[in-house]
């Protein structure tokens, strides 16, 4: 281990003691990376599943600070926040693979609507800006990928927990070097 160098300020010092957090990070991210590459489906149905436990936490707490009644929010709207959250809670946890679908099918209907916008509106400026074929492009593919989504919304699930799979990959190995990196500063 490198001593600390007596030039070097604080705060560089202070960042590189924190590189057993980064790392940890990283392997974290590796393994989820790992697991949803190799299982997508049991990835997806896991990460809806955490988000219900998330959720019905956020209720829970939610409903305390409504009984205790210091929150500063008007109580209904506290209320309809804890109920909703404790509805979503257990039916991820109940049924998470349902719930992931639904997800998907959420993104497959933003995505017809974000595409659909992105013609009209390139069609309305065409006159004004050039290469507004590329905005249609983008729209037609949005579209399209809407499209897929919704009529496979499992297959859907599959294919974006692989990319966040893979994004996760990619995160974790960056982590994991700068992790590293900062190991040396210490």
């Amino acid at each position: 281990m490198l001593s600390p160098d007596s030039s070097r300020p604080a705060l560089v010092t202070a960042i590189g003691r924190s590189w057993p957090i980064l790392l940890l990070y990283g392997v974290v991210a590796l393994g989820f990376g790992i697991a949803a590459v190799g299982w997508p489906l049991s990835a997806a149905t896991a990460l809806a599943w955490v988000l219900g436990v998330m959720a019905i936490a956020e209720g829970v707490i939610s409903l305390l600070a409504l009984i205790s009644g210091g929150s500063g929010a008007p109580r209904g709207w506290l209320l309809l926040y804890a109920l909703a959250s404790l509805g979503f809670g257990v039916l991820a946890i109940v049924n998470p693979l349902a719930t992931a679908s639904v997800l998907v099918l959420l993104l497959a209907v933003w995505l017809l609507l974000a595409g659909l916008y992105r013609i009209v509106f390139a069609i309305r400026v065409r006159k004004q800006i050039q290469g507004e074929w590329l905005l249609i492009l983008s729209g037609l593919l949005a579209v399209v990928l809407g499209v897929l989504l919704a009529a496979n919304p499992v297959a859907g699930l599959a294919v974006t927990t692989l990319w966040i799979g893979i994004g996760s990959l990619v995160y974790g190995v960056l982590q994991i070097v700068v992790a590293l990196k900062l190991r040396k500063l210490t």
